[in-house]
């Protein structure tokens, strides 16, 4: 029995357990998904914790410092930028995840269709895509909020938009790697479907950058959502956005500088959040690094 047991071996963990489990031994991701959650509980309890109206004008409190009644003070319009911090993170994060899912929806499925078929299909649409990547994508960004028309939705479906050929580009590469491995060739002898190999091989086994990626484009999808604010092509006034506040707040630079640090630190913080964990997850996924 005891022999038996010896060489019974120990049941194997999923990946995302062992992921998990190397996630929990690293601070940075810890911080990142205690900020992020937290982030998350601001932005859901709003209409509760924030002190203020953040759309509410007070004509005789006009960049106030801060103080006992307004800690962050208050903007050019009397405005408590607290408030509007606290109500700025819902659009900041909702402009994340919408930028980011349309360009998982757009292009994780085209990378997978050009690296798996391949050919005249893939030289054509590689092409597109290196087209579109040739065009700073901030300045691409722009002119496809100008013809879909200005507004956070609008504006993040454009980022989508732009993000999605550097998803399928990181798809299709993976997918060239994966459809020539041997379990794909012996799961073709056995007469699998291509649907059945996309999904059930190709897919779990060329998702790990995507991951990482996907989580890197969340900071940078923050990062445009406060420039296209900043520019005013994003969030409309009187709804509040971190870039919109930076925007306001530049006006004042000399007179109320104060009026810059708190949803300057937001961006710069939740970016930094996105980043430490999806370099987090790229050293847990990667067996090399982790080893180093």
């Amino acid at each position: 029995m005891s022999l038996a047991t010896a060489i019974v071996p120990p049941p194997k963990r999923s990946r995302l357990s062992r992921l998990w489990r190397w996630m929990k031994s690293d601070p940075r991701a810890v911080l990142s998904i205690a900020y992020l959650a937290m982030l998350v509980i601001v932005s859901v309890m709003a209409p509760v914790i924030a002190p203020y109206s953040p759309t509410e004008q007070d004509v005789s409190s006009l960049l106030l410092p801060p103080d006992g009644a307004h800690w962050l003070g208050t903007d050019d319009l009397g405005r408590d930028v607290l408030s509007r911090l606290i109500w700025g993170a819902p659009n900041s994060l909702y402009a994340s995840l919408l930028a980011v899912s349309v360009a998982i929806v757009l292009g994780v499925p085209i990378g997978l269709l050009i690296g798996f078929i391949g050919g005249w299909l893939d030289d054509a649409v590689s092409r597109f895509v290196d087209a579109l990547l040739s065009f700073p994508p901030i300045v691409l960004a722009i002119a496809v909020t100008g013809a879909l028309g200005i507004g956070l939705t609008n504006a993040m479906l454009s980022v989508g938009i732009v993000f999605a050929p550097v998803l399928a580009r990181l798809v299709r590469a993976q997918t060239l790697v994966v459809k020539n491995a041997l379990y794909v060739d012996a799961a073709r002898g056995f007469g699998a479907s291509t649907f059945h190999i996309i999904v059930r091989h190709i897919v779990p086994n060329a998702i790990q950058p995507v991951i990482v990626q996907i989580t890197l484009m969340l900071a940078i999808a923050l990062l445009a959502e406060a420039s296209l604010s900043f520019l005013a092509l994003g969030v409309q006034p009187p709804a509040a956005s971190w870039g919109g506040m930076l925007a306001r707040a530049y006006n004042y630079i000399e007179v109320a500088p104060e009026q810059m640090y708190a949803p300057g630190f937001a961006i710069l913080l939740t970016a930094l959040a996105f980043n430490a964990l999806g370099e987090s997850m790229r050293v847990a996924l990667d067996p090399t690094m982790k080893r180093r």
